[in-house]
């Protein structure tokens, strides 16, 4: 099986890559659009904004690209917030695969703005990426902007009211939290999807 890690100048991408191989999967790191096109999982990871995330993407020509892929593809914190329509972020249009605005967490007393910590993940109906995954369970979360819920949300989290988690739409899959920092969960997490 070969999986591709998107080289979109995420800073977590040495860590996501790291979790792989505890997997037994060395993910190659890459920008180029045809290993890109022929790999049989392709992880966009991202740690950032989403103007220049975006921008990162355009640059290398892989827009289009992305929109494209058949096979399954992850996106992990702001990559899974680049599969949404847009972000209100820099109002940042995205790659658009999941009709969703992502928005920025309200400032409510009491609730710190990004959300950074462990949260408990609620699945809200079965999908073979959440198998194993129960309502005990819980994920490492660093982010100020969250995809609200839809029929896309395969598990959800309560951060000053309810955001997607996990989403899924067609062959395109998002965490928001950082499975690769997020111990057995996450590494149940990315097994699951290294076996879709």
């Amino acid at each position: 099986m070969s999986v591709v890690l998107v080289d979109a100048g995420g800073t977590n991408i040495g860590s996501v890559r790291y979790a792989l191989q505890r997997l037994g999967v060395d993910a190659a790191l890459t920008s180029d659009a045809s290993a890109i096109r022929a790999a049989d999982k392709v992880i966009l990871p991202g740690v950032g904004a989403a103007g220049p995330g975006m921008a990162r993407l355009r640059e290398l020509g892989l827009v289009d690209l992305i929109r494209s892929l058949t096979q399954p593809v992850l996106g992990v914190c702001l990559g899974m917030q680049l599969l949404c329509e847009r972000s209100e972020e820099g109002d940042t249009p995205c790659l658009g695969v999941v009709p969703a605005t992502v928005r920025r967490f309200d400032e409510q007393p009491g609730l710190r703005v990004p959300h950074m910590g462990w949260n408990r993940l609620r699945p809200r109906r079965a999908h073979p990426l959440l198998a194993g995954v129960g309502e005990d369970d819980w994920a490492y979360f660093v982010h100020s902007y969250a995809v609200p819920t839809g029929d896309y949300a395969l598990a959800t989290t309560d951060y000053g009211g309810e955001f997607a988690c996990v989403i899924q739409r067609g062959n395109f899959h998002g965490m928001q939290f950082h499975p690769e920092r997020s111990a057995q969960v996450g590494a149940r997490l990315l097994k699951n999807f290294l076996e879709l």
